[in-house]
């Protein structure tokens, strides 16, 4: 597997850097297991993206006219709150707050005494996860703080380019501004890595537009 790297200012320019990618060097394959099982993706089998400035608003991308948006701020603020909650619903199989709320409480209480450490890794799943029908794709975030800023890595073992992206990467922006605030710091970075940033058959001719590419 070869590493992509994609250096971005903001998440939009992230978005847009990995849907070419995925278009124009991305592998095509069926899906034999998962989501629109049957189907085709066109995959980055392995990539890891740095946003310098992650906080710039608006955090949804923006896509050209008479293109559906993959996302929304309402939906972004949602998602946010979505990580921080921990109540389960009666039809949910696992959520990602449900491990992170009290992660989130303690990696803010620990950095508030003011420790320099490298040992506040937020994880998602346990060793039951594998056999549930579809895991969590969210694993990890991780957090540093460095030079007075909060930094986010972050790990999807799967990943939905169009459907997934810009939400995920939204929400996570502001449960780190959220954080920073808390704990007293700046903002920082916001890098991801995942082994499968994928971009499934119904989004292809979504996705050229977006970049206004010819439709095939």
């Amino acid at each position: 597997m070869d590493l992509t790297v994609v250096e971005a200012c903001t998440i939009g320019d992230a978005w847009f850097q990995c849907l070419e990618k995925a278009l124009v060097e991305g592998r095509t394959y069926r899906i034999q297991q998962g989501s629109f099982e049957g189907t085709h993706r066109k995959e980055i089998p392995l990539v890891a993206i740095i946003i310098r400035n992650p906080g710039v608003r608006p955090l949804r991308p923006d896509v050209p006219m008479g293109v559906p948006a993959p996302t929304t701020d309402d939906v972004i603020e949602a998602y946010m709150s979505y990580l921080m909650t921990a109540a389960r619903q009666e039809n949910e199989e696992y959520t990602y707050g449900e491990d992170l709320a009290a992660q989130i409480d303690e990696v803010i209480k620990r950095y508030k005494r003011g420790v320099d450490t490298n040992q506040l890794c937020m994880t998602i799943g346990n060793r039951s996860s594998i056999y549930l029908k579809d895991p969590p794709c969210l694993r990890m975030v991780d957090t540093r703080v460095q030079d007075g800023r909060l930094n986010f890595i972050v790990y999807f073992r799967s990943w939905d380019l169009w459907g997934g992206f810009p939400t995920n990467l939204g929400g996570l922006q502001l449960l780190k501004e959220y954080m920073a605030e808390e704990i007293g710091v700046k903002d920082g970075c916001l890098i991801a890595f995942s082994k499968g940033l994928h971009l499934y058959e119904h989004c292809w001719d979504l996705a050229r537009m977006v970049l206004r590419m010819p439709l095939e």
